[in-house]
């Protein structure tokens, strides 16, 4: 059993107890929270909390929450489409919507089954049970190119290129507003959010991390723009381009309401992934075409201007 203490703070008061549990703890659903409840789990001053109490500011949560249950990792029969395969490595191109490994609320349907049914027994262990030859992730509604060793041997030399930065990494966004600058660089700390745990904040203690942006296309309101990664921080574009006043098109969490030009998540690709071939050495580029989600975007933006 685990226990967890929660805050809450002015901005969170007069919600209901049972949408808040939901909302700032990744692990758990609307229906789960409100099982806590009703099994008295969540106390307050010592006494068991309904599930439509309303949270008033300072009110201190304690939580006790059960284990998560292992569920069994199988493969399963999930289209890939495959960039590039060899002995050591797989590129995937990564539709959106498809979540990359297992977690809470997503036990199966992701990039890692689809990675079982199709490498079987190829895979790196170093990621763990739960994320086999996993060396990066993206998030579930960016979309692009992503990098899995099948063998542990490629899975430290991959890592090494992450931390020394010779893994590159070039992504294509859609964000609200017009930059002044036709590009810049953003180095702010990412860490985890100190109220909210779904999302990312810059934080004066959190990991270094740096972003380096360019305009591509300047529309009325919006600015398509590429993005290259000197660090990989969850959520890096997505905090770094929402701190500058511009969040990401269609990414509710951030910043930008919902619909944004019809987009509901970012509007993010993963569209340029160069590195070092483990075992020949050599330097291998990827590249991929804009899916059709983001063309569409680009097309209702209308005419470019500048």
């Amino acid at each position: 059993m685990e226990e967890d203490l929660l805050q809450i703070t002015a901005e969170e008061s007069g919600e209901r107890i049972d949408a808040l549990l939901a909302h700032m703890l990744p692990q758990l659903s609307r229906s789960a929270a409100q099982r806590l409840l009703e099994e008295g789990r969540v106390l307050l001053r010592g006494a068991p909390v309904r599930k439509n109490y309303r949270c008033a500011a300072g009110d201190c949560f304690l939580l006790s929450l059960p284990e998560a249950e292992e569920v069994p990792l199988v493969p399963q029969d999930i289209p890939l489409d495959v960039v590039f395969e060899d002995r050591d490595v797989i590129v995937v191109n990564k539709p959106r919507g498809l979540v990359v490994h297992p977690a809470p609320g997503h036990p199966d349907g992701t990039l890692v089954n689809a990675l079982l049914f199709h490498c079987g027994d190829s895979l790196s262990g170093i990621g763990g049970e739960k994320r086999p030859g996993i060396v990066h992730r993206i998030d579930k509604d960016t979309s692009g190119l992503l990098i899995a060793a099948k063998n542990d041997f490629a899975h430290q030399a991959l890592s090494g290129q992450l931390a020394d930065r010779s893994l590159s990494r070039i992504y294509e966004a859609v964000v609200r507003g017009n930059l002044r600058e036709d590009a810049g660089t953003v180095s702010k700390p990412i860490g985890r959010h100190p109220t909210d745990r779904k999302r990312m904040a810059v934080l004066p203690g959190g990991r270094p991390a740096m972003t380096h942006w360019e305009v591509l296309a300047r529309y009325r309101g919006y600015t398509h723009i590429r993005c290259r990664l000197e660090t990989g921080r969850t959520h890096q574009i997505r905090v770094h381009m929402a701190s500058l006043g511009h969040p990401l098109l269609g990414d509710e969490t951030y910043g930008a309401p919902a619909p944004d030009k019809g987009l509901s998540g970012q509007c993010l690709h993963a569209r340029e992934l160069k590195f070092i071939h483990p075992r020949t050495g050599e330097p291998v580029r990827l590249e991929t075409e804009l899916p059709g989600y983001f063309l569409e975007v680009l097309s209702r933006l209308g005419q470019k201007i500048g």
